[in-house]
C-alpha cells in the first residue's frame, strides 16, 4: 500500500516543471489552487517576478551549503505550496538552492488543493498554512523532519502587523514584503541549518 508522501510524489512537479505551470497560469489569468479570483492572479504574477528574482540573487549561508553536503542517504522534499503564496515565492527558491547542493535531496512541490491528505496532516495552528517542508526518507516511509509555513523571526513580524492593523489586509502585506527585503533570507537559512545540523547526526 502506498503511503501518504508516496501518493504525494506521484502528484508533484519539479520545481522547473511547477514555474512553467505557474506561467500557463498568468497567460490563463488564473491561479493554481482550486479557488479563482483576481487577487489571487495578482498574486501569482507578483509571486512569479520574486522567485524570478530570488532565483538569481539568493545566496546561501556557506555553513549551510557545509550541511546540505553532509546529507549522505538520500531524501525526497515535498512542499506543499500554491502560486499565489507570498511565504512560498519568498522561501521556495531558498529550498531550491539548499536543494541543489547535495543530489541526495529531490525537491518536489506539491499543491495543497490538490493533496488535502498530505495538507491535513501538516496543519499549522489548525490552518493549511504554506509552504510546508515535509522531507521523507527514500522509501517514502519515514518523516524525517519538516518546516514552514515561515521563519520564526517572520512570524512573529507577521503576528504584530496582524495585531496592528486589525487582519489581513495591504498593510500587513507590504510590511511582510519590506521584512522579507531586509532579510533577504537568512532567519530561514539559519533555522534549516540547525535542522540540517541535527538531522544527520
Amino acid at each position: 500500500m502506498k503511503t501518504i508522501y508516496q501518493n504525494a510524489f506521484e502528484n508533484s512537479y519539479s520545481y522547473n516543471d511547477f514555474l512553467n505551470l505557474v506561467d500557463e497560469k498568468i497567460l490563463e489569468k488564473a491561479s493554481t489552487g482550486h479557488e479563482q479570483n483576481e487577487m489571487l492572479t495578482d498574486f501569482t504574477k507578483l509571486n512569479r517576478a520574486r522567485m524570478k528574482r530570488l532565483d538569481k540573487t539568493q545566496q546561501l549561508l556557506p555553513e549551510l551549503i557545509e550541511a546540505a553536503k553532509n546529507i549522505k542517504t538520500k531524501q525526497t522534499w515535498l512542499v506543499l505550496t500554491e502560486s499565489w503564496c507570498g511565504d512560498a515565492a519568498q522561501n521556495v527558491p531558498v529550498l531550491k538552492k539548499i536543494a541543489d547542493e547535495n543530489s541526495m535531496i529531490d525537491l518536489r512541490l506539491v499543491l495543497r488543493d490538490d493533496n488535502d491528505e498530505l495538507m491535513q496532516k501538516y496543519l499549522t495552528n489548525g490552518g493549511r498554512s504554506i509552504p510546508k517542508l515535509i522531507a521523507v526518507s527514500e522509501d517514502f516511509e519515514n518523516e524525517l523532519f519538516t518546516w514552514g509555513p515561515r521563519s520564526q523571526a517572520a512570524q512573529v513580524v507577521v503576528k504584530q502587523l496582524l495585531e496592528e492593523n486589525g487582519g489581513f489586509n495591504d498593510k500587513v502585506k507590504e510590511g511582510i514584503q519590506v521584512w522579507y527585503n531586509g532579510d533577504k533570507g537568512i532567519s530561514m537559512q539559519n533555522e534549516m541549518l540547525e535542522i540540517l545540523k541535527n538531522s544527520v547526526k
